[in-house]
């Protein structure tokens, strides 16, 4: 007599599942080690020494490089970005156009974050004048690119946005400017710019490989555990054989 009896339901179930949860976790390791690779990526990127637009255009991979701008804002296009969280508090982010002298393009500056703490009084802030030599980061999107839309709340300027299209902006603008947003470094300029690089770290992906793995061993054990118990139980029931 067999000693494993697990029944079709039980096999069919464990059959289905099973392979689902063991892919899920091997997903969550795969993204966690892209993380950690974007991570160190940037943290290199990072410390190395600013370069020009003129070096940066031709570049394939713009990511996370340093910029060094020389220029002037154009305080007439601001826009803010809405729907921006620091800390539990609701705010906006401040993106404004800046001329780089060296290399003739426009450049969409993020300034950093404010706080919006009543909503029927705009943001309030300052836009520098003159010439201000500034430092700055390229950032793209993981997904590929900033993905902007000119849909916005608000028309005139400052401008409310949900998303931005720097490419379409510079076109509305009549403008010659980078696809890329560029986050400042913090300085006079800035505002509140701690960005996270990530929004899920490593370790949470892997917290959430342990958790799909551990419901895949639960569901392998009680299997396991079901078709020797059925097995057991078959062999104890009472024969009703007669001579």
């Amino acid at each position: 007599m067999s000693t494993f009896r697990p029944g079709w339901l039980p096999s069919l179930l464990v059959a289905l599942l099973l392979p689902g949860l063991l892919w899920l976790g091997f997903w969550q390791l795969q993204r966690g080690d892209e993380k950690r690779q974007l991570l160190a990526s940037f943290e290199a990127r990072r410390q190395a020494e600013p370069i020009s637009l003129e070096q940066l255009e031709p570049m394939p991979d713009p990511a996370y490089r340093r910029v060094q701008l020389r220029g002037h804002f154009d305080s007439e296009h601001s826009l803010l970005l809405d729907s921006r969280i620091r800390d539990g508090h609701a705010g906006v982010e401040l993106l404004q156009p800046f001329y780089d002298q060296a290399s003739g393009l426009w450049v969409l500056l993020n300034r950093g974050w404010l706080p919006w703490p009543d909503r029927r009084t705009p943001p309030s802030f300052d836009s520098p004048d003159g010439v201000l030599q500034l430092t700055a980061w390229i950032y793209v999107s993981p997904s590929g690119g900033l993905n902007l839309r000119s849909g916005a709340a608000t028309d005139g300027w400052p401008r409310l946005i949900t998303q931005v299209e720097a490419e379409r902006l510079w076109q509305q603008l009549g403008r010659g400017g980078l696809p890329f947003e560029a986050r400042l470094e913090p300085g006079p300029a800035s505002y509140r710019v701690d960005w996270p690089i990530v929004a899920m770290s490593p370790s949470k992906h892997l917290g959430y490989a342990v958790q799909w793995f551990s419901l895949a061993a639960a569901l392998l054990g009680l299997f396991i555990y079901l078709g020797i118990h059925n097995a057991r139980e078959r062999r104890h029931e009472p024969s009703h054989r007669h001579a």
